[in-house]
């Protein structure tokens, strides 16, 4: 049973994926965080729903987490096993700081992940940002065995209230669930590039492209040789999986 179980949700390839608008989301993740309840947060979209098929043991773990709808694909997917798409596309670049604005008191936000240039310029610009919440850089992404050790040490004595993880998928779910629990923070989010849009090192498609839901579409342009096989051939693997378990249910 996922994180989310209790919640309003939509099945997605046997992912349990959160029915909600942005507002409702956000006011759900403020009780967990005044109740203290600890939470992994996971996004589902095409890319991590292939990874997922192709992994078992990644598909499993995302039980544990709350999951969020990202993407025109999970919308397409909703619709045609539905009938209907999700009440908002909760991506992590936009719905993260949407929540940093609505949580309230004041906050301790821990970031760990991306290069150290995009890890600084995404405190900076947090900061400037949302200057009621205090934002810490634990580590970069490219930490050691030895430097992993410490990062947990640091985590465990600060206990940061709401903590970003910036490194990919599946690798920072699989950290996640490998090395945090509720002595490590409360709300634990895999945030994947967000570090990177946060402090510039990659700009985001204009707001037209955005609106259309065809950001992928700009990042492909950008980066052609790294996201080809992600948008071009995993689109389609993605939605063939959704027309295939359609079928079979």
């Amino acid at each position: 049973m996922s994180d989310g179980a209790e919640l309003p949700a939509k099945q997605i390839l046997s992912h349990h994926v959160a029915a909600l608008t942005a507002a409702e989301a956000a006011v759900e993740l403020q009780m967990r965080l005044d109740r203290g309840e600890f939470t992994r947060i996971a996004f589902l979209n095409s890319h991590v729903a292939n990874i997922a098929a192709d992994d078992p043991a990644y598909k499993q773990l995302l039980r544990d987490f709350l999951i969020l709808p990202d993407g025109i694909g999970v919308d397409i997917a909703a619709w045609l096993k539905h009938g209907g798409t999700f009440p908002a596309n909760l991506n992590g670049t936009d719905f993260m700081p949407l929540l940093l604005s609505r949580l309230r008191p004041a906050l301790h936000v821990g970031l760990i992940g991306a290069s150290r240039e995009s890890l600084d310029g995404a405190v900076g610009a947090l900061r400037t940002r949302f200057p009621q919440h205090r934002f810490t850089a634990f580590s970069d992404g490219y930490f050691e065995q030895e430097t992993e050790e410490a990062v947990l040490d640091r985590l465990l004595g600060d206990r940061p209230d709401l903590l970003m993880v910036a490194m990919g998928v599946p690798a920072q779910e699989n950290w996640i669930a490998r090395h945090l629990d509720h002595r490590h923070g409360t709300l634990v989010f895999g945030v994947g590039a967000l570090f990177d849009f946060l402090s510039g090192a990659v700009p985001r498609a204009p707001r037209s492209i955005r609106r259309l839901r065809s950001e992928w579409v700009w990042r492909l342009a950008l980066e052609p040789r790294r996201l080809f096989a992600r948008y071009v051939i995993g689109n389609p693997r993605f939605l063939y999986r959704v027309l295939k378990d359609r079928s079979e249910r």
